[in-house]
């Protein structure tokens, strides 16, 4: 009755206490000089180490993204400054006591690169990394799921390596989505209990790697207690992980607004200071609010004063324009084209791009008004046709041009057929050595057929020039145009040819 009240299946636990008793008439095992199977390493006797500079890791940054040249700045600089500081002796900490970390908020549309920015800094610096979504959370952790998972699934990306867990980067996105909504009922107090246990993993605390609400861990411990008489608990500090979230936050450039009209007649714009390409121009509205977010403000939109300072970094983000877009495309790095290149190849196929196409994909993407994560989408759109079909035909090598992308479906066909003729003629030259060629006005006759039969031009070619192949070698050519009077009568073409070959030999 009691496993039903925990909302446990009373079949698979009396299948766990089987497996127990199985164990404990077992003879005792040596112990091993290592952890058990599943169990994390704790290796605490390797120093942390730490040597990158903000600039190199800015500059790192600057080759994948386009752009966002004060948020890179900005991220370089105090992340490097955070691990840097580990580096410092523990009689170096006098005033350790209530220091804050360099933990950052980053604000700014969706599809701008803010989780890409975070992936790229974790694999550069080679410290552990997680993603998590704030949606995902709930105060209890027994809906949705508990907030130090995350910490949780740091060490298992570190390989259980606790200690180089401690110096890793957890980035949780979506962040404004657990601000507090005040209305008529008073505030969200699900949601300020999430933004509370958030502040206790920013702020330091111990976690316990075995999760209260996880069966499979609390079912072990009970059964290491009755082997072992005691429970062995492993735990992790959160005081020099570093904590990095993001959000659109829709509605904060509203009371940002709000605030800076208070006392005056309209706001006015200040001009963005000159960017990296060395010139100046006027940012927008929104953007510039984002610019100048106070603590007050974030208060205001539902977060608690404590967790808003446990971030006291902000990083705003830029949207992205049409020609941002074009030059992500353009990019060597461009994971998007890189991807679907990768994509054909795996069949064999090699993909390529005009610039002219890659326009046309930044046109449609800023359309979809999501950001970088729009081309993604658009490329799969316009090439999945031919991503179906190319593979089963004999091509090996594919350019999207803006014609491609203009008309796919016409440009699919043709690029079909000629493949498919090209495959019937390097293998009637390989079977008879006679090298064939087809007028313009015979492979229309030959695709016409094809599309009428439902089948591919090579087919057709097969039947109508079965005979070809001997019939040329008793001409002795090595070159064969076929035209269109050859196609629509073969047979015939070719009887009256042999008959004038040996007629002028008799002669």
């Amino acid at each position: 009755m009691r496993a039903e009240k925990m909302g446990l299946d009373p079949e698979k636990l009396r299948e766990l206490l089987a497996r127990q008793a199985q164990q404990q008439d077992e003879p005792a095992q040596p112990e091993a000089a290592g952890p058990g199977p599943g169990e994390p390493a704790e290796r605490l006797d390797e120093p942390f180490h730490f040597d990158v500079k903000p600039e190199e890791l800015e500059n790192y940054l600057n080759q994948y993204v386009i752009r966002q040249y004060e948020a890179k700045g900005i991220l370089a600089t105090k992340i490097c400054t955070h691990f840097n500081r580990l580096n410092l002796p523990d009689d170096d900490a006098d005033d350790d006591v209530g220091s804050i970390k360099n933990n950052v908020l980053m604000i700014g549309p969706t599809g701008v690169g803010k989780t890409y920015l975070i992936k790229l800094i974790a694999r550069e610096l080679g410290v552990p990394f997680v993603k998590g979504d704030a949606t995902k959370f709930s105060e209890t952790g027994y809906v949705g799921g508990d907030v130090e998972d995350l910490v949780r699934e740091l060490v298992r990306e570190a390989g259980g390596d606790i200690a180089r867990a401690q110096h890793g980067i957890i980035y949780i996105d979506e962040i404004d989505k657990i601000a507090s909504s005040r209305n008529a009922s008073g505030p969200d107090v699900s949601r300020s209990g999430v933004q509370r246990n958030l502040l206790k993993l920013m702020e330091e605390t111990e976690v316990d790697l075995k999760s209260p609400h996880d069966l499979a861990s609390q079912m072990e411990a009970m059964m290491q207690m009755q082997r072992t008489g005691k429970i062995e608990k492993q735990k992790i500090n959160t005081r020099d992980i570093l904590f990095i979230v993001s959000g659109a936050f829709s509605g904060l450039d509203d009371i940002v607004a709000r605030r800076l009209n208070k006392g005056a007649i309209g706001f006015q714009l200040r001009t963005q200071p000159e960017d990296a390409e060395g010139g100046t121009k006027e940012t927008d509205e929104k953007e510039e609010l984002f610019r100048q977010v106070r603590a007050e403000d974030l208060m205001e939109y539902g977060f608690e004063s404590e967790f808003v300072g446990r971030l006291p970094v902000v990083a705003v983000l830029s949207p992205l324009i049409e020609e941002d877009l074009l030059e992500i495309l353009r990019s060597p790095k461009s994971s998007v084209v890189r991807a679907k290149k990768r994509d054909f190849r795996a069949y064999g196929i090699e993909l390529d791009f005009e610039d002219e196409a890659l326009q046309i994909f930044a046109a449609r993407a800023i359309e979809e008004q999501t950001g970088a994560r729009a081309l993604v989408s658009v490329v799969e759109k316009a090439l999945l046709k031919f991503e179906k079909s190319l593979p089963s035909a004999p091509v090996t090598s594919f350019t999207v041009t803006g014609d491609v992308l203009r008309d796919p479906a016409s440009h699919l066909r043709r690029l079909l057929s000629q493949a498919s003729f090209h495959h019937f003629i390097a293998t009637f030259r390989d079977s008879h050595g006679t090298t064939l060629h087809f007028t313009p006005e015979a492979q229309t006759l030959v695709q016409g057929m094809a599309d009428q039969r439902g089948t591919a031009p090579e087919q057709v070619c097969q039947e109508l020039f079965a005979d070809y192949g001997h019939g040329l070698k008793l001409l002795e050519q090595p070159d064969f145009t076929i035209t269109q009077e050859i196609a629509e009568r073969p047979q015939e073409a070719l009887n009256s040819l042999i008959k004038d070959f040996y007629s002028k030999r008799e002669s």
